[in-house]
């Protein structure tokens, strides 16, 4: 019977390696989620069977060790020989005892360690997968199906025969045998929601799984952290560390009391399932769990509804009449799922973005550029464009009048009508999502880049709020469009460089122009107030110059006739005019003295100080 057991360990080994291989081969080939989760489950539950098996041998090389000391002992004429017991007479014993002190513990954290980065890979990268084809889905099924049914019959043969011949060994085996068949059940069932269209269905129950697989790993942690603080009790049968169960609860959950008993008994190192509290328990569960359930129930009864919100009531998914719309407060309800309420929130004012994938790690950064993205994703949006019909296209080509451009639109909106908003469609809020991104790409393939990103935002942004909110009124979505902002929108990130130093050199030609017109208009008056200066100035000098000849020709005509009628008089006249003139701005001294002669003195020295000395003399006349 130990051979048998021994050999059903290994083919439980080698089912579990070719059952993880087939799943997760499977779950690659149709794209599945679930049967990814599912192959990860069995390829750690062929690492705990490879251990158990191992431990398996090294107890039943002990068991016949411990035969044949028994049987010398028996057999042999000296009873002393083998009186006491030496640390090598049983190295099978000394062997078990070193793999169940270092080995198990150790692969007990291995695997906590591969459960755990197991859950943190499956959960971040879950949602990737692609729906499978019809092809791919029946074969799934079909496969999937004849594994189930292998890995169960497999499971439930060595589950019961670890229990009639008190193997503890094989319960880690079976459970994860037993568990296989379940989840490859699970995927069959998956493939079938997808083959039906339902295609949310494989990630939905892959993260459940993943959740399941991730309180494993916390349950193997806890199991390590327990183990050494529990109290040993000689002749006790020690739980494996690496057998889980939560494992064993989800492959047979039939064992439920019975498992929670063993649990609590070797955890306390006594029978806790004999005390009064626990037998009470146990008889009485099932109503506790039912009065439970009731409360639970009627608590259902009641609906409470959030300011600002309002609430839906609906009676076998059909509307209440006359009660369809709940205002906020306590209402009174059927219990579900007779009645359900589904809340909307009315007076908030909702938003979502067009043009870009939002991403908590890049709204940190408050300072926008047109250089360096601002989401995770930002998709590139036809706008069309006049400057591109004026490009010189080569020969033979025609330039197309589109360009690119990069938005970040916020719309924000606030449901008014509850009814229309709930039943007039699947998923309002989507829809109109959809829609403001059917409006914004009509809209913008029919401006101009140029008109749309300067003076003439303003009445964009709000003609498209009149487009999105004309279409869903169309619609009866029951939404008001309260705002939708154009300040995002900028040239792609890759072209932006470019697209600012195309800007730069318009505005410097721009600059250019400016300076050029404000020279033109400052030196060109100047100029012409020069010219004309000119030209008065000779005119003045003209009329100065002929005045002055006319008058000498005519000062010399009257000095002729002067000269001609009195010689004498004339010279003298002009001797003294002439010494009038000369002596005009020099300081002169006339003594009058009596019965003396005359001296006159002249002093043509520097003048000391005018303001005494100098005496203004009258100007001879002529």
């Amino acid at each position: 019977m130990e051979q048998n057991i021994h050999r059903k360990g290994l083919v439980n080994w080698l089912l579990l390696l070719v059952g993880a291989v087939g799943a997760l081969v499977l779950a690659r080939y149709c794209h599945s989620a679930t049967g990814l989760v599912a192959g990860v489950f069995i390829a750690l539950g062929f690492l705990v069977a490879a251990v158990s098996y191992f431990q398996m041998r090294l107890e039943y090389r002990e068991r016949l060790e411990q035969m044949e000391f028994d049987e010398l002992n028996r057999t042999s004429t000296s009873r002393t020989l083998f009186t006491e017991v030496q640390a090598d007479t049983f190295p099978a014993r000394r062997a078990r005892e070193q793999f169940e002190r270092f080995i198990v513990p150790a692969f007990a954290l291995v695997l906590f360690v591969l459960q755990a980065g197991a859950f943190y890979l499956l959960w971040k990268h879950i949602g990737d997968d692609q729906p499978a084809t019809g092809q791919q889905a029946t074969v799934a099924m079909a496969v999937n199906a004849l594994l189930a049914l292998v890995l169960f019959q497999f499971g439930k043969y060595s589950a019961v025969l670890g229990q009639l011949e008190k193997q503890r060994l094989l319960r880690p085996q079976a459970s994860y045998l037993l568990l296989g068949a379940l989840l490859a059940i699970v995927t069959a069932a998956v493939e079938v929601a997808g083959w039906a269209e339902y295609p949310r269905v494989d990630v939905i129950v892959a993260r459940v799984l993943t959740i399941v697989l991730g309180l494993v790993a916390i349950e193997n942690l806890l199991s390590l952290v327990f183990e050494t603080y529990r109290p040993r009790v000689k002749g006790q049968a020690e739980h494996p560390l690496y057998e889980s169960r939560l494992i064993g609860l989800l492959s047979q959950p039939g064992g439920l009391i019975t498992t929670a008993a063993q649990a609590l008994d070797y955890q306390f190192g006594f029978k806790v399932s004999e005390t009064w509290f626990y037998r009470y328990l146990e008889r009485a569960l099932a109503w506790l769990v039912l009065g439970q359930v009731a409360v639970l129930v009627l608590s259902t009864s009641f609906a409470f509804v959030e300011l600002g919100e309002h609430g839906v009531l609906e009676r076998f998914g059909r509307p209440v009449a006359g009660r369809d719309v709940l205002d906020p407060g306590l209402h009174l309800k059927w219990p579900w799922p007779i009645d359900k309420v589904y809340r909307f929130r009315t007076d908030q004012i909702q938003t979502f973005l067009i043009g870009l994938e939002s991403d908590a790690e890049y709204e940190k950064d408050r300072v926008l550029v047109w250089t360096k993205s601002h989401a995770k994703e930002e998709a590139p949006w036809l706008v069309a464009s006049k400057a591109q019909q004026t490009t010189n296209a080569a020969p033979g080509e025609v330039a197309v009048p589109v360009n690119l451009l990069a938005v970040n639109i916020p719309v924000q909106y606030q449901v008014h009508d509850v009814r229309a908003f709930a039943y007039n469609h699947v998923d309002a809020g989507n829809l109109l999502e959809d829609l403001a991104n059917e409006v914004v790409t009509r809209y913008l393939v029919s401006v101009d880049i140029d008109d749309v990103m300067t003076f003439g935002r303003k009445a964009a942004a709000e003609d498209l709020r009149r487009r999105i909110q004309e279409r869903a009124d169309a619609l009866q979505l029951g939404v008001k469009v309260l705002f939708l902002g154009l300040h995002g929108i900028h040239p792609p990130v890759k072209v932006a460089p470019d697209f600012e130093r195309v800007i730069g050199a318009l505005q410097d030609r721009e600059a250019t122009n400016l300076y050029a017109r404000a020279y033109m208009a400052t030196n060109i008056p100047v100029a012409s107030g020069r010219s004309k200066q000119k030209v008065s100035d000779a005119q003045g000098y003209y009329v100065r110059t002929t005045a002055a000849a006319e008058a000498s020709a005519q000062r010399f005509e009257n000095q002729m006739l002067a000269s001609q009628a009195s010689p004498e008089v004339y010279r003298v006249r002009t001797y003294l005019d002439t010494l009038g003139r000369a002596m005009a701005d020099a300081r002169t001294y006339v003594v009058a003295l009596t019965n003396t002669h005359g001296v006159a003195i002249l002093n043509l020295e520097e003048k000391l100080r005018k303001d005494l000395l100098d005496i203004e003399l009258p100007k001879p006349r002529n």
